[in-house]
């Protein structure tokens, strides 16, 4: 048995992994209001009353665009609290699996996004993740596992496909911008593939990008959603895509996300799900 604490265990990834949890892992899932990982009592707390193998790392502030207006408690979590829990494995001899984002990349390449690329986030979000990342390095170094994902959904929490469900109950027509690209990723694709590295008798080291297969725009992405779920709605609605500059937002997003994801396969030794293969199965269980 290994006991894994997962932080953010009310989130969508952290939902996901408490589902899937395997029977050799004894799972401690933790979120707010009880722990507060910001707080260095009660990550102290966490780390002596559990004495953990393995700190799964699923909490983040990801509200990307209320991030402008608010930093510092954008860093606080994503730097701050990854600190804490680094620097208390590094006391209690645990590891480190912390969940990163593709926003650490300003979206101006034209391949995807290797491990090993130099990050250059755009906004205070990415940024403050990034933050996080050499943080866990700083603190941790090799004793670490950092995975980047992008796009994440489930049946479970708000996301993208939750939103799109909604609009297409109130408009005939929902605009999309077509000129961001990257790979929706199912959570529960993430969590099957983080339990593998923390099930291995020794957890791999160092960054790895995972996503589902394929590539897309979120206009694609929002066709998709609309095309699976067609057949439930008694009136049609029209997708419509638009460019970046059509729908501005407080923060910059990456136009062009996609990683490279080819180290992470292969360590999971599983084929790879297309996104819109994902997609399918997971709206078929939030409508069975």
């Amino acid at each position: 048995m290994k006991t894994v604490v997962v932080t953010g265990i009310m989130g969508q990834l952290g939902w996901e992994l408490e589902r899937s949890a395997p029977g050799w892992a004894r799972l401690v899932g933790v979120d707010l209001p009880e722990t507060d990982i910001t707080r260095a009592d009660h990550v102290e707390r966490l780390f002596s009353e559990n004495r953990p193998d393995v700190i799964l790392n699923a909490a983040a502030y990801t509200a990307v665009d209320r991030a402008e207006q608010e930093p510092e408690a954008a860093y606080r979590v994503n730097r701050d609290a990854v600190r804490l829990l680094a620097e208390n494995c590094a006391r209690f001899g645990a590891h480190l699996v912390h969940v990163s984002t593709d926003f650490v990349f300003d979206g101006t390449g034209s391949r995807p996004y290797r491990p090993e690329d130099p990050p250059n986030p755009l906004g205070v979000y990415g940024a403050s993740k990034r933050a996080g990342e050499e943080a866990v390095l700083e603190v941790l170094g090799a004793g670490s596992t950092i995975v980047r994902t992008a796009w994440l959904y489930s049946s479970h929490g708000a996301n993208f496909v939750k939103t799109m469900l909604r609009l297409f109950e109130d408009r005939d027509e929902v605009r999309v911008v077509a000129d961001q690209v990257g790979t929706p990723t199912w959570a529960a694709n993430l969590a099957n593939f983080l339990w593998s590295l923390v099930g291995r008798s020794s957890v791999p080291p160092g960054i790895f990008h995972f996503t589902d297969a394929g590539v897309a725009s979120w206009y694609d992405f929002a066709v998709a959603v609309e095309e699976e779920t067609r057949p439930r709605r008694l009136r049609p609605v029209s997708v419509r895509p638009i460019r970046t500059e059509e729908y501005p937002t407080p923060a910059r997003r990456p136009p062009y996300s996609v990683l490279d994801k080819h180290a992470a396969w292969a360590l999971w030794g599983r084929r790879p799900e297309h996104w819109r293969e994902a997609l399918r199965r997971m709206l078929q269980e939030l409508f069975p």
